[in-house]
């Protein structure tokens, strides 16, 4: 069972970051104002999530211009959903270990 666990990654064991790459793999990109809506979390809370996802490289972050309004969006880098992905079969394993 030990060995199960070292296959989960401590970067998705908070449920703010599990949820936001939740969000980010079922979308290419999505804005700061919609991730904020969809997990009803604060301002602050997404940014800092999001920042500690961006230096492990698992989120992509894409700051535009439309108009005079800034828009932050997001996206799993290629790594990102290769982590996730991971920490999903292992969390499998553990809940359904004949499979």
């Amino acid at each position: 069972m030990k060995h199960i666990l070292e296959g989960l990654d401590k970067a998705f064991e908070s449920k703010a970051r599990l949820g936001i790459m939740s969000v980010l793999m079922v979308n290419d990109w999505v804005e700061f104002n919609e991730m904020k809506e969809l997990l009803g979390m604060s301002d602050g809370n997404v940014a800092s999530h999001i920042v500690a996802l961006e230096k492990l490289g698992y989120v992509h972050v894409r700051k535009e211009f439309r108009g005079k309004k800034p828009v932050t969006s997001y996206a799993a880098t290629v790594p990102g959903k290769k982590a996730f992905e991971h920490h999903l079969n292992t969390l499998e394993k553990l809940i359904n270990p004949k499979s």
